[in-house]
């Protein structure tokens, strides 16, 4: 089982942990990067990050649905954003925060970067994940 913690003396995170403590037995997932394209290989919401980010969440659930996760089961995520202000990370962030993976806070790192992978992408989240003893139906 997954131990998230906010540690104390540090500066309180907006819906995510400082920490978070994989118990041995238990086994991880690493997620590939979500990406916002749809099941054809569609981007969606061209130039929209918050849309972006939608289907990026969307294919991320997928992606755990698959191996028996869920939102929840998230220990740990890093979140590209291709933007040049602080104010483009938080329109996307506040998309992350209303999603089911702060049910169970998780690790996070919320980056800007300068361009990502397929022409017109804006957002991509790799993941880290503690798959349960009893995995849930995809």
């Amino acid at each position: 089982m997954a131990h998230r913690m906010t540690v104390p003396g540090l500066f309180p995170p907006p819906d995510y942990a400082h920490t978070a403590i994989v118990e041995t037995d238990r086994r991880l997932a690493f997620l590939a990067g979500s990406v916002p394209l749809d099941a054809d290989g569609t981007l969606v919401g061209p130039g929209d990050p918050v849309a972006q980010t939608g289907q990026v969440l969307a294919n991320l659930e997928t992606a755990l649905r698959a191996i028996g996760c869920g939102l929840s089961d998230v220990v740990a995520t890093t979140v590209y954003v291709a933007a040049t202000t602080p104010a483009d990370l938080s329109r996307v962030w506040e998309v992350v925060r209303k999603s089911g993976l702060t049910l169970a806070p998780h690790t996070s790192t919320l980056l800007g970067v300068t361009c990502l992978g397929y022409t017109g992408q804006l957002v991509e989240i790799t993941a880290v994940a503690e798959v349960p003893d009893t995995p849930l139906v995809p």
